[in-house]
């Protein structure tokens, strides 16, 4: 089974309801929000009123993806979301701000910037539900795929099964027609997906996605 999740800031927030809808039903699994608070990364990037807004726009779950420098201190603000992904580097105590956002009702996803090792997050596996592998620098869309990022995805895949856990792998950045199929084979099975999800037909362009993740035969 694959997830795919696109990114609404790839999307015309102008029309934004309009393109959710439209990612919907193509067959998204739920939304990805960037959440970029110009500390972290250079850019800014929605709030929580933007999850409030989107529920009534859609059944889709909500995944609120903090890129932002003290995530611990905004958690709450974003009790509102589905699933809560920080950035491991963005915290003193990983295990704790996911303790937190499982006791605010949320799911908990870790992201791992492209160029830091998954490896010292062996100990928290076990804990998280959706472990993310950017292939890009974050805080804008529109980059480049790094491959090199998935050796982290295989072994991510590899660890996931010899310790029989059963969190997502996913990836982030730069994820289209071809990359998502090279991501699947490698062991990925969640997809953040910006610019190839909402450009032109989005309902065609997510449908697309899918069935390119799912030649991989896994």
């Amino acid at each position: 089974m694959f997830h795919l999740s696109p990114s609404i800031l790839a999307a015309d927030t102008a029309n934004l309801a309009i393109a959710v809808c439209a990612a919907e039903v193509g067959g998204a699994d739920s939304l990805h929000i960037d959440i970029m608070d110009g500390h972290y990364v250079a850019n800014y990037a929605f709030s929580p009123k933007t999850l409030a807004d989107l529920r009534r726009v859609t059944t889709l779950p909500l995944h609120a993806h903090l890129e932002v420098s003290n995530p611990d201190a905004v958690l709450s603000l974003f009790a509102e979301a589905d699933m809560i992904i920080v950035q491991e580097d963005a915290t003193p105590d990983l295990a704790a701000t996911i303790a937190t956002i499982q006791q605010l009702g949320c799911t908990a996803g870790v992201a791992v910037n492209r160029n830091r090792s998954v490896k010292p997050l062996l100990p928290i596996l076990d804990r998280v539900d959706l472990l993310l592998v950017m292939a890009v620098e974050p805080g804008f869309g529109g980059q480049p795929f790094d491959a090199d990022v998935l050796d982290k995805v295989r072994w991510l895949h590899a660890q996931r099964a010899s310790d029989r856990l059963d969190f997502a792998i996913g990836v982030d950045g730069g994820v289209n027609l071809s990359t998502i199929a090279l991501s699947a084979a490698a062991g990925a099975d969640f997809f953040a997906v910006g610019s190839a999800a909402f450009t032109g037909d989005i309902t065609g362009s997510v449908r697309q996605l899918r069935a390119a993740a799912s030649t991989t035969g896994r």
